[in-house]
C-alpha cells in the first residue's frame, strides 16, 4: 500500500492541498476544485516531507514571478493514456498555450482531442502540470477544474494572451 503524505499551502489563488508519496508529488489541488480528493484516514500530515517542502517553495517562487519551470519529482497516478497526456501538458512552456487537438497530437493520440480534454480535467497536479495552458480549438478559454477565474489569473501571471 502506498503511503500518502499531505500538507496545505496558501497561494494567491486560494488554499491548496499538496499530496506526496515516497516517490514524489502526486497531487496539487485548489481547495474546492472539481475532483478534489477526500483525505483518507491513512494519509499522514507531514510538514517536513522533502517533496512537500520543495513544492511549497517552488509554488511560492512561481506566484512571485521567479519560477517558470518546476523541478520537484512528480508521481501522479492515472491510466497510461492520462499519464501520456499529462506528460505532454508538462512540456507546454511558461506563457504558451496550445489547443486540446494539439495536446492529443503531442501525446501520440491525434484525433482524440475530447479524450485528451477529459484527461486534462483529471490532472491531479495543477500548475506543475500546467493544464491552465490548454485552450479550445479557436484559442478560447475553456473549462478548468480549478475554476475559470483561476485559469485567467494563472495565464495573466505568465503573460499569456487569452481571448
Amino acid at each position: 500500500m502506498t503511503i500518502h503524505y499531505y500538507d496545505t499551502y496558501q497561494s494567491p489563488q486560494g488554499g491548496m492541498l499538496l499530496v506526496a508519496t515516497e516517490t514524489g508529488v502526486s497531487g496539487v489541488y485548489f481547495v474546492g476544485q472539481k475532483y478534489f480528493p477526500e483525505k483518507e484516514k491513512a494519509w499522514q500530515r507531514d510538514l517536513h516531507h522533502v517533496s512537500l517542502q520543495q513544492v511549497k517553495c517552488e509554488l511560492a517562487e512561481y506566484f512571485a514571478g521567479k519560477r517558470r519551470r518546476f523541478e520537484v519529482v512528480l508521481a501522479p497516478q492515472g491510466t497510461s493514456f492520462q499519464r501520456s497526456v499529462w506528460q505532454s501538458i508538462a512540456s507546454v512552456g511558461f506563457g504558451e498555450t496550445i489547443s486540446y487537438g494539439e495536446l492529443a497530437r503531442r501525446a501520440g493520440h491525434p484525433g482524440s482531442a475530447r479524450a485528451a480534454g477529459a484527461a486534462t480535467g483529471r490532472n491531479p497536479i495543477t500548475i506543475l502540470v500546467p493544464c491552465h495552458r490548454i485552450m479550445g480549438a479557436n484559442g478560447a478559454l475553456t473549462g478548468y477544474a480549478g475554476g475559470m477565474e483561476r485559469k485567467r489569473a494563472l495565464l495573466a501571471l505568465e503573460g499569456a494572451v487569452c481571448q
